[in-house]
């Protein structure tokens, strides 16, 4: 359900909000998802029973407010209290008092992680709830915020085959609860899970998926032939499109001005345009394969980690005593086949979460090469860092695997993958919607055991055993892709994105944020020595500068 909203009103419900439990699910199918959450507001426990993807705010006339969005806020709600009032909105520039009245830190967030995590919006005043979070308030106790959801593991002994039977049928179930009538259709890159969606609609509905895929003519970036391998197998109705440097330029201001705050994911733009392609085909809904990844243990960095994790077996005396001052000696850097074990040593005794970060291109370039002075005085550099050791907290006690599939369900899906999705389709007119996230295949992700995970550093090893025979053998043994873009290959050679980019860095420097010497020899220098690396920066910093360049302008930092 999805009505239309403004500020001030007092109920506004997206998604497809729903009960487990019998009261309030007899509440909503007779008379309505509205009139459910109205008599939840009664029971602090009830929302923590709310499935489905959802954000919901509902007032109750009187100055009472009860605000939620899902464990994964695939789905947002943003708010704001003023004299005591609270309001709230699906967008944070809808609730701005000034579009100028930008918050530094938020800033610097977003060139820490690309996005601006919640509760913080660009916007000084403007929160953002987040994944698995209520909000009530009133005029009494005023604003309560709470989490009625944390990610847990309690691993269960199971057979592969009984996992594997329960595991099919869930993903069946999850495909068809995300089918609403409409054509059926999805994104298709060729991976694992958008090829798993693929056919499992084809099997739901009766009649094959209408499928959409973008290519690149770049070496190294261009994954169509998978999305063909699928689609083929499958018998989807396919479509695809070869994104061109030209209409890159012309759609990156749109896209950049679409966005609420600042977003820096440049495969947002393939996701826009495959959306665009399939509006134009009369689709309204796509099924995206967003979560197979992280709740089935298949990033890289999580066989990566793992290893640099052994290195706490060790006994401490070892470590501390003999391994780490021989490392940091620079003898062994001196001697090629001992280089590597010494970097490992130096990578492997800095603790998580901080060692996920190590390539963090503000930390690896550096905040003084990058940042004016000015900006700097103005943010907490810990900030961010403080907010991921929290999150990584939060999962203590699970397995080293598990804990950092949660910590990815809250920076890489909540605040990062699932936004781009939802982003971009809502600018091409079409709504998503997310069958590996479904809260049953989450729970039984949460008791399958880490093994089934990672086992031996193979990734996935569950999911692609299970759907063996399923999908094409070449799309379960290739590496993972997805739209990744290929902006800074194109950058170094396309003059139209050039000018773009050139203007755009500089106008990160005319604010104070960026120093003018930096954006200067980031363009001109530092790209064309290694495209794809600083290709990467020069997109955050574009897709900031954009952002300014239409929701406030004349905005300069202050003092």
């Amino acid at each position: 359900m999805a009505l239309p909203m403004r500020p001030t009103e007092d109920a506004w419900l997206a998604g497809a909000p729903r009960f487990a439990t019998d009261r309030l699910a007899r509440t909503e199918a007779g008379s309505g998802a509205e009139a459910a959450w109205r008599e939840a507001m009664a029971d602090p426990a009830a929302v923590a029973q709310a499935q489905g993807h959802f954000a919901v705010g509902i007032g109750d006339g009187s100055g009472s407010t009860l605000l939620a969005v899902d464990r994964f806020a695939t789905e947002t709600l943003c708010y704001r209290e003023d004299g005591g009032r609270l309001r709230f909105a699906e967008r944070a520039d809808a609730l701005a008092e000034r579009p100028d009245d930008i918050d530094p830190q938020a800033l610097y967030d977003y060139l820490y992680f690309h996005a601006i995590p919640s509760p913080r919006t660009v916007f000084r005043g403007v929160r953002r709830l987040p994944p698995g979070h209520c909000l009530r308030h009133d005029a009494v106790q005023g604003l309560r915020l709470a989490r009625y959801w944390t990610p847990s593991f309690d691993e269960a002994e199971t057979s592969f085959d009984d996992a594997r039977r329960r595991f099919l049928e869930l993903l069946r179930q999850a495909v068809e609860r995300q089918l609403d009538g409409s054509r059926p259709a999805c994104f298709l890159s060729g991976g694992t899970d958008s090829s798993t969606v693929a056919g499992l609609i084809g099997q739901v509905a009766g009649r094959p998926a209408a499928s959409y895929s973008i290519g690149f003519e770049a070496e190294g970036y261009d994954e169509m032939e998978y999305a063909r391998i699928a689609a083929r197998h499958f018998g989807t109705e396919h479509h695809e499109h070869y994104l061109t440097p030209a209409e890159m330029a012309r759609l990156i201001p749109e896209l950049a001005a679409h966005h609420d705050q600042p977003f820096g994911n440049s495969s947002a733009l393939p996701s826009y345009f495959c959306a665009l392609r399939a509006r134009a085909d009369g689709i309204t809904r796509l099924l995206a394969g967003d979560g197979g990844d992280e709740l089935f243990g298949g990033n890289s960095r999580y066989a990566k980690q793992s290893v640099f994790a052994w290195y706490e077996g060790i006994p401490g005396g070892l470590r501390h005593g003999l391994l780490e001052p021989v490392a940091d000696g620079g003898l062994l850097d001196r001697v090629p086949l001992l280089k590597k074990g010494a970097s490992y040593v130096r990578q492997a005794r800095v603790p998580m979460p901080d060692r996920l970060q190590t390539y963090n291109l503000l930390a690896r370039i550096g905040e003084a090469e990058v940042l004016t002075p000015a900006f700097i005085a103005q943010v907490r550099r810990d900030g961010p860092r403080e907010q991921e050791r929290a999150v990584w907290d939060e999962s203590r006690g699970a397995s080293f695997v598990n804990r950092m599939l949660a910590y990815d369900w809250r920076y890489t899906l909540a605040e990062n993958d699932l936004p781009k999705v939802r982003m971009s389709s809502r600018l091409a007119g079409v709504s998503v919607g997310y069958p590996l996230l479904d809260q049953a295949l989450v729970d039984f992700s949460s008791r399958l055991p880490s093994n089934y995970k990672l086992r031996r550093l193979k990734l996935r090893w569950f999911f692609k055993e299970a759907l063996r025979g399923f999908l094409p053998d070449a799309i379960i043994t290739k590496k993972k892709h997805g739209f990744g873009l290929p902006f800074g290959v194109w950058l170094a050679r396309e003059p139209a994105l050039q000018a773009l980019a050139r203007d755009s860095v500089r106008g990160v420097g005319e604010r104070g944020i960026v120093r003018r010497e930096f954006g200067d020899a980031l363009v001109d220098r530092l790209l064309p020595e290694h495209p794809g690396y600083y290709g990467e920066m020069v997109w955050i910093l574009m897709m900031l500068e954009q952002w300014f360049r239409h929701h406030a302008p004349d905005w300069r930092l202050a003092g």
